[in-house]
């Protein structure tokens, strides 16, 4: 019999990811969310919905995170109504995108009250949520992955088991400083192609099936090329919260990273140019404009 599946988070990620779940057969639960649709659209489609985290957690044996970052997490878990509250065992897996020496700490403590904390963190878009091809890397004691391991495969074609708790959100980091670098990169070589007359066009007729080509750059250049608002839905504002993580990460383990600091000034400089809500590939018209040239000649 398969295990009652608690979800929190059913926005952009966590709407494809419940969506397969539910379609797969698990029970499935979730908490209201402030975009009623995927709610909706998953009630439809056989999932209950809960009206607290306290109240989901006594209608599941496993839980799942989707949230923005650790606190919201924390809140979740030990907010007033929280998971907590419902004094009874849980696995509570976090594929949020989280610090990692909150998410090792988090789980000392819930441990104490029989509650089991993972880290499930995720990579690619919310096309593959949808699809149920995401790539997931795990965190956690061997045998509690063995036991999440099928709910994750409900969306996922791929789970890595990182080693320990935090071992996930750790090498989602590192996964997220290689993709953010790549969107701060082709940002400024588009604009400055831009400054010396080369269009978007050009550029992409050399990278592309060349060794600097990738899946990421083919995301990226589906908005760079055909203005596509959908190729990556993952805001800038997330992709500096994502890199200030990193920064925190290097400090804690005394060590200088210099490139995470240039990566994390180019997306900070996008949101304090209120470009916050834009998705990663617009990051491109954003460096473009503040450099005085027109998004369209860069882009």
């Amino acid at each position: 019999m398969k295990e009652r599946i608690g979800f929190i988070g059913v926005g952009l990620m966590g709407h494809g990811m419940a969506g397969n779940l539910v379609d797969k057969g698990w029970p499935l639960t979730v908490v209201g969310h402030r975009n009623r649709a995927p709610v909706e659209n998953l009630k439809a489609r056989g999932a209950e919905e809960a009206d607290t985290a306290r109240e989901l957690a006594l209608q599941s044996d496993v839980v799942l995170l989707c949230v923005t970052g650790s606190p919201e997490v924390q809140e979740v878990i030990s907010g007033p109504d929280g998971l907590v509250a419902a004094g009874k065992p849980l696995l509570i897996i976090d594929c949020s995108t989280s610090d990692p020496s909150v998410t090792t700490r988090l789980a000392g403590d819930l441990a104490k009250s029989n509650i089991t904390l993972i880290d499930a963190p995720l990579s690619r878009t919310p096309a593959d949520a949808h699809a149920g091809t995401l790539d997931v890397m795990v965190g956690g004691d061997p045998d509690v992955v063995a036991r999440a391991r099928p709910v994750l495969e409900a969306f996922a074609a791929r789970v890595v088991h990182t080693g320990p708790t935090g071992t996930g959100h750790t090498m989602k980091l590192l996964n997220n400083f290689l993709s953010m670098g790549y969107a701060a990169l082709y940002s400024e070589a588009l604009a400055l192609g831009a400054k010396a007359g080369l269009t978007s066009q050009v550029f992409d007729s050399v990278i592309r099936g060349g060794r600097m080509d990738c899946p990421f750059y083919q995301t990226f250049f589906k908005w760079v090329l055909d203005r596509d608002p959908n190729a990556h839905k993952f805001a800038i504002r997330n992709g500096l919260k994502d890199m200030t993580y990193l920064a925190s990460f290097a400090n804690a383990a005394g060590l200088a990273n210099p490139m995470g600091a240039a990566v994390r000034n180019s997306f900070a400089l996008a949101v304090g140019t209120g470009h916050g809500e834009d998705y990663v590939p617009m990051l491109a018209d954003v460096v473009a404009g503040l450099n005085g040239v027109s998004p369209r000649e860069a882009t």
